[in-house]
């Protein structure tokens, strides 16, 4: 009898050991499984977590698995960003060029951009504070790259768009570029008001030195977009757009600040999609526009003399890309509840800046829309719209072709059956920046401690509200 027992409890393991594994859950109709999911709620996320740290991506296995949890996607972006500017930055300590960034990755090999430096030297502060590089190793990175910085050439104290990571010197005929420059002084005062001491030494050697009024046209006050040696300045910015952070850092410097007549004379044209809110809108409606000043500045509380208050503006723009990307749902196959947020980015074609939703222009059709869809797009609106991003993040996160050694690609059009095959480095920091003020407000925790930023807003006559 008991014999017996126990071959039958012998067989009912060898049974047991032969039933088919536990499921995973296809992702060959991921747009129907994640809308279905968009019903129930998105595991909340605790702002002061921090997120488990994942390896590099240059150590990554082959094989993502599919992550359970919003946490996860956002721990493999965040990561992946930092690694971008950690492994893609010049780290020959010899070289002219140390410390400077790659533009994109795997294109454009040699050549930075100083908005991707802007970006990278506060990723670096992210890089600290979750524990994916030591705070030496950023110090001794910052601490060269601030150097590099104040031998480059510059003209009035603001830097070409595009310089060789060797030499530092220009590359392509680049413009002087003023919101390029300001994007840079984010990230250099990031790392001044972070370690003090040498590095807030030398973040104010480079900061100080800019001729703000320098890029203005006193006929219309307005500050230019570009100049050119032997060619002049070249356009305005004269519309609302990213250039916020322009003004700011400008009306905030100790050597040669501005007022805020710059700041106010620029076209604010007020619409609505649909019948959503009315808010500021930018030229081509391109998303980033509502996202990069705000990657650094917190006007969560703030509103201007005209009772702008910028972050609801960019709530109600986020809105309305997030709904004509659902309206359009039928007509595209990118677009929808789980893929919006139109904006500048590579495309099928090349790099495209005109990609935008409405409204836009001043007759709603400055816009312009093929199917292409960036990452970056609704993961810069994670503070804004965090339930509708996150949602976003999951599913991009389905899609095995977007995966990349630095988190997302770039862009992606399924019209096309098209995947991008580079990272660039602003759609990068957008993403990391905006996730670590989701988690925690780290970026803003340190900008709003700094006295200039302060003093910035108060000279263009921003209060609490």
């Amino acid at each position: 009898m008991n014999k017996t027992i126990l071959i039958l409890a012998l067989l009912s393991l060898l049974v047991a050991s032969c039933s088919p594994a536990a499921t995973t859950v296809s992702t060959a109709e991921p747009t129907v499984a994640l809308v279905e999911a968009e019903a129930t709620s998105i595991p909340a996320i605790d702002p002061t977590a921090t997120a488990e740290p994942v390896p590099s991506a240059t150590d990554a296995p082959t094989d993502t698995p599919t992550p359970l949890t919003f946490a996860d996607v956002r721990a493999y972006e965040m990561r992946g960003s930092f690694d971008f500017f950690w492994e893609q930055a010049n780290t020959d300590a010899s070289s002219a060029g140390y410390g400077l960034i790659r533009d994109r990755y795997p294109g454009s090999e040699g050549i930075a951009s100083i908005a991707s430096v802007g970006f990278g030297l506060t990723a670096y502060l992210v890089g600290i504070e979750m524990d994916y590089v030591t705070e030496q190793e950023v110090y001794e990175r910052v601490n060269g790259t601030l150097d590099t910085l104040l031998a480059m050439e510059r003209i009035e104290g603001f830097y070409y768009h595009f310089v060789d990571m060797d030499s530092g010197e220009r590359a392509w005929s680049s413009e002087i570029s003023s919101i390029d420059t300001a994007i840079l002084m984010m990230g250099v005062l990031s790392v001044g008001e972070y370690f003090g001491d040498e590095i807030e030494t030398k973040a104010y050697q480079i900061y100080d030195t800019i001729n703000w009024p320098w890029f203005i046209d006193e006929s219309r006050d307005m500050f230019y977009m570009a100049y050119r040696p032997g060619e002049g300045y070249g356009g305005h910015w004269d519309f609302y757009a990213e250039q916020l952070m322009l003004y700011i850092l400008a009306a905030g410097s100790d050597t040669y600040p501005i007022d805020e007549t710059a700041y106010y004379e620029f076209t604010r044209d007020v619409k609505r999609y649909a019948d959503g809110e009315p808010f500021i809108h930018s030229w081509f409606g391109s998303i980033f526009t509502y996202q990069f000043s705000h990657a650094w500045i917190d006007f969560r509380d703030y509103i201007d003399a005209e009772g702008v208050n910028w972050f609801d503006n960019s709530v109600a723009a986020s809105l309305a890309h997030y709904n004509f990307a659902v309206n359009n749902d039928e007509e595209y196959l990118t677009l929808g509840p789980n893929a919006w947020g139109l904006s500048a980015c590579d495309s099928p074609d090349g790099y495209n800046g005109l990609y935008g939703a409405p409204p836009s222009g001043f007759d709603n059709n400055s816009h312009f829309i093929d199917d292409t869809i960036p990452p970056y797009g609704a993961i810069g609106s994670i503070i804004f719209l965090p339930e509708q991003s996150q949602q976003a993040m999951l599913y991009y996160y389905s899609l095995e072709e977007l995966h990349s050694l630095y988190g997302f690609v770039d862009a992606f059009n399924l019209s096309e059956d098209w995947f991008a095959s580079d990272v660039i480095g602003i759609d990068k920091g957008i993403s990391l920046l905006m996730l670590a003020n989701y988690q925690n407000d780290l970026i803003y925790r340190i900008m709003m401690s700094n006295v200039n930023i302060l003093n910035g807003l108060s000279r263009l006559q921003f209060v609490i509200k």
